[in-house]
């Protein structure tokens, strides 16, 4: 599979996570305060919870419901409740507009 158009980078917001599901796949795509975009696993490892209706700092997307951190960059969690990382996906920005292969996940 190659990778799908989801959005421009122009329509995220800063310091936001936005629910995208690109064949079956639902992924959480953040612009962080640098203005560099992640996108990463939407579904908490600790609870089945949209990560996308958490909330960003810094490099981080917090789980509204139990408070688990993970990394934007690695997926990893950064603070309990949840100890398993959720996948992270490579961004791809041509001509403005954002792609991502919901096949294939970074090696971190």
């Amino acid at each position: 599979m190659s990778a799908e158009r989801v959005c421009t980078a122009a329509e995220l917001v800063a310091n936001e996570a936005r629910r995208v599901v690109l064949s079956g796949v639902p992924i959480a795509l953040v612009k962080d305060s640098a203005g560099d975009i992640h996108a990463i696993g939407d579904t908490c490892t600790h609870g089945e919870i949209s990560l996308s209706e958490g909330f960003v700092e810094d490099d981080s997307l917090e789980c509204w419901a139990h408070g688990s951190r993970f990394s934007l960059t690695t997926g990893k969690p950064l603070n309990l409740p949840a100890y398993e990382p959720v996948p992270v996906f490579t961004v791809e920005i041509i001509d403005g507009d954002i792609f991502i292969d919901p096949t294939i996940t970074k090696a971190v």
